[in-house]
């Protein structure tokens, strides 16, 4: 049972890992609302690393953000927790490879196995969390200039790539747990077999019988008897 958690978890984090990398390398992070439009001539979507537009002939045209000193803080925040999310995905998922119970890649022991599966779990987690931060951070302020009745700027919607990192993060955190509850389980299963004493059985001491001596009796208590 546990062995088929430990894979189950792998395979949940690892497609979690793909699906966040898919939402950092997705261009529509936000996408300019047609609230109130009644004609639409063109629409700017953005995502962490460059801005585009689209005009009414599908034309579409692209521009990096130059500088990155010059975007909000909350933009770098972002893309530094993404990258955190896939270094650490990336460690996790080799971690994964080498502890899990059904490789033989090198010769470690099965309760080392299980300790490099539960730090490979514990990393999924963490690039999870660190996914959810980033996205669940981007599309907050998103909502909120969209509901700020003083922004005067364009407003955006949430894209497409904020829901495929909440799915990734989802996958990422939920396959982790069970990483992490299977390296558990297999070792409780170990210890709740009982404790292995050395027990010895007992020698046989040859039983020694103590006679004691006759009482000699002298002359002199002899006499007086």
């Amino acid at each position: 049972m546990s062995a088929a958690l430990e894979l189950t978890g792998f395979l949940l984090s690892l497609a979690g890992w793909f699906i966040t990398g898919a939402c950092i390398s997705n261009d529509y992070w936000k996408v300019s609302t047609t609230k109130g439009s009644v004609i639409t001539t063109s629409r700017i979507y953005e995502s962490i690393w460059k801005s585009c537009a689209t005009d009414s002939t599908g034309l579409t045209n692209c521009k990096n953000f130059e500088s990155m000193l010059a975007l909000s803080g909350y933009i770098q925040a972002c893309r530094a927790l993404m990258i955190v999310s896939l270094i650490v995905g990336i460690l996790g998922i080799i971690l994964g490879v080498l502890g899990m119970k059904c490789t033989n890649i090198g010769n470690s022991s099965e309760d080392t196995k299980g300790k490099i599966a539960l730090t490979g779990g514990i990393g999924f987690i963490v690039a999870g969390l660190s996914s959810l931060v980033a996205v669940s951070w981007y599309a907050s302020r998103v909502t909120a200039d969209f509901y700020n009745p003083n922004y005067a700027g364009i407003k955006y919607e949430l894209g497409t790539a904020l829901y495929l990192g909440w799915a990734g993060d989802l996958l990422l955190i939920l396959g982790g747990s069970f990483l992490c509850c299977s390296c558990k389980r297999s070792t409780k299963s170990k210890h709740s077999k009982g404790y292995n004493y050395d027990y010895k059985p007992a020698q046989h001491v040859p039983s020694q019988i103590y006679n004691k001596p006759a009482r000699q009796f002298d002359e002199s208590e002899k006499a007086y008897v």
